[in-house]
């Protein structure tokens, strides 16, 4: 169920004052199972790559394989690659209308011409996957919570079973307990449903905490693709494009100029404190 895309490109209103270069040359690959993370500026590209994953914008030139076929290809049925490929924007909650949240969840898979009682199952399915409880499944989604309501959402492209999700911002506008019960929901979904998921994001602690590999994007091009420590170790490339590394990477090389045998290759709050720890043991053992 791999992803690749093979020297692509995309040009915004192509041959007129307004054009824009939104990606340059890119080739990726995220084989199934992957948990990526996609990180970069406003304006790098980021969106309108993802954008690209599963059709909904096609590139100006180049090719992208879904399960080895080219989604360009003449008679590629672009439906069910969305069936496959679910995208979920950023504030999907604004997408909800329907009476309450059961239908609501219910409507992708009713598009997928499935019968009432398979669209209800699957919905009821994935609203105990995202973790809303059964007692909201008959409520206004308009009633529910900034997070209840982004839950119900991500629910909504659930249902249909696609074998990759892509989150855009998923956690954007939420306070910091609902940012963490929505990120340890979808690396519980990852784990769980066997999909590849891509999780854009502008939080480097939140990046570092649960992605495999970190794809960055910078001026429409790929600037690293690589392992969260990798990526992280160029923090000062990253600090000239406007990003940044996880706060304990600053910690762990400021420890480690001031003395201290620390790792500055932590990427988290918890290897930082092993790592604290252990300096500190060391310190005291050679007294």
């Amino acid at each position: 169920m791999s992803i690749k895309l093979e020297h692509i490109n995309y040009v915004y209103s192509e041959g007129t004052a307004y054009e824009k270069h939104a990606l340059k040359d890119v080739s990726l690959e995220i084989p199934h199972g992957e948990f990526v993370g996609i990180i970069g500026h406003t304006g790098s590209g980021k969106s309108t790559l993802i954008q690209h994953l599963n059709g909904l914008i096609k590139a100006t030139s180049g090719a992208l394989y879904y399960n080895g076929e080219n989604i360009y290809g003449e008679n590629y049925n672009l439906r069910e690659l969305r069936n496959q490929v679910g995208l979920v924007f950023q504030y999907p909650e604004h997408q909800l209308f329907e009476v309450n949240v059961l239908q609501d969840v219910c409507f992708g898979p009713k598009n997928q011409g499935l019968s009432p009682e398979e669209c209800e199952k699957r919905a009821r399915e994935a609203l105990q996957l995202v973790g809303l409880k059964e007692k909201y499944f008959d409520h206004s989604p308009f009633d529910l919570s900034g997070g209840q309501k982004r839950r119900a959402a991500i629910a909504g492209v659930l249902a249909m079973r696609p074998k990759v999700l892509v989150l855009d911002e998923p956690t954007a506008g939420l306070d910091p307990k609902g940012r963490d019960e929505i990120l340890d929901q979808i690396a519980y979904l990852h784990e769980k449903a066997d999909m590849t998921v891509i999780l854009v994001s502008h939080s480097m602690e939140d990046i570092a905490k649960y992605v495999d590999r970190i794809i960055v994007m910078n001026k429409g091009s790929v600037m690293f693709n690589d392992v969260p420590k990798k990526v992280f170790a160029h923090y000062k490339e990253l600090e000239s494009v406007g990003l940044a590394a996880p706060q304990v990477t600053y910690i762990m090389h400021a420890l480690k100029e001031k003395g201290m045998d620390v790792p500055t290759d932590a990427t988290t709050i918890e290897e930082a404190a092993d790592g604290i720890m252990k300096a500190l043991k060391k310190e005291r053992a050679a007294k």
